[in-house]
């Protein structure tokens, strides 16, 4: 079957021809109808997370999907072919640019029936991070203040409206363009990163979410009132982490030492710094997708590409600034 694949880290994505996946007793295989695309996508490739993700190569990529069920393993319980369905596969089983895929059901839930099947595909993999980032990490309540960086991006869109959704104040940061756009998500203070200083005018806040890492996520420290949290989706990397995630002494030393002064700073400040890795989860999908039929969530897709424009549509994610997602479009659906 068609898939996107990359040789070796480093190397372009290119399209070639592979083997069909393996279904296994608790698996569904998926046709792929769309598939979002991710930075996480570029940055694997370019071997920015071997350290902690690594992967053999040639690998297809591709964290997103929404597609239909075409056949189950003998044990799944909870879908049947026909199915539409959507899912952020788990670590070292992604590869949804591709025509067909094997899912653990573990890692699907039922798509939104509100929404279009690109705007699902948009959705698993950043829906996840702002729910494990806010409900799992921050515990985020009613009344409190929080911060998301890049509003205007994947993650941020999806996160202040999950945040407005859980009671709390929202401030975010966008470009001066995307501030009409943040405040229609439900932002309630909009910070223009070009012009202003989000540091000087924040203050006493209970929670950030930085995806952007180095100075920006120092800085973010520093407009927490003591006993909040930030969490990092770019890192550093903490020891917590590495001990969690199983790594070895080396690579758990080396985390050591480049977390160090995030760290430093977090515990002179009386504050605290969590790095999130998200994970796979169709029940939390599932808790998602209610609140997307609900009308509490709605995804944000400003761009599509056709299957055979992948690499394209992945090399153009570094240069190109887009409001929420990018989608490509099954091969079956765009031929």
């Amino acid at each position: 079957m068609r898939a996107f694949v990359f040789d070796n880290y480093k190397q372009p994505v290119h399209e070639a021809e592979i083997p069909e996946p393996a279904v296994g007793d608790r698996d569904l295989l998926i046709r792929v109808e769309a598939a979002g695309l991710n930075h996480l996508d570029e940055r694997l490739r370019a071997g920015e997370f071997k350290a902690i993700l690594p992967y053999k190569t040639p690998l297809t990529l591709g964290h997103d999907l929404a597609g239909t069920v075409i056949r189950t393993g003998s044990k799944v319980t909870h879908f049947v072919a026909g199915d539409r369905v959507y899912s952020r596969p788990r670590d070292h089983r992604i590869g949804t640019f591709a025509e067909r895929i094997a899912v653990d059901e573990a890692d699907v839930s039922l798509a939104p029936t509100s929404i279009s099947i690109v705007e699902a595909a948009s959705l698993p993999l950043v829906a996840l991070t702002a729910w494990q980032a806010l409900v799992e990490k921050g515990n985020v309540q009613a009344g409190q203040k929080v911060l998301i960086h890049a509003g205007a991006g994947g993650v941020g869109s999806i996160a202040i409206q999950l945040a407005k959704h859980l009671g709390a104040e929202v401030a975010t940061t966008v470009s001066g363009k995307n501030a009409d756009f943040a405040r229609e998500l439900g932002a309630d203070v909009v910070i223009d990163y070009r012009t202003q200083e989000f540091e000087t005018e924040l203050s006493g806040y209970d929670f950030v979410l930085d995806p952007l890492g180095g100075d920006n996520l120092a800085k973010s420290l520093t407009i927490l009132k003591r006993g909040g949290k930030a969490v990092g989706i770019s890192g550093p990397p903490t020891p917590t982490f590495a001990k969690s995630a199983g790594l070895n002494p080396v690579v758990r030393l080396a985390i050591t030492a480049l977390s160090r002064r995030i760290r430093a700073l977090a515990e002179k400040l009386g504050v605290s710094y969590e790095f999130l890795l998200m994970h796979a989860s169709g029940d939390q999908l599932r808790q998602i997708t209610q609140l997307v039929d609900r009308g509490v969530i709605r995804p944000v897709v400003s761009a599509t590409f056709p299957f055979d424009q992948t690499a394209h549509a992945l090399a153009s994610l570094g240069t190109s600034s887009i409001r929420g997602k990018a989608v490509i479009i099954g091969a079956d659906q765009s031929a």
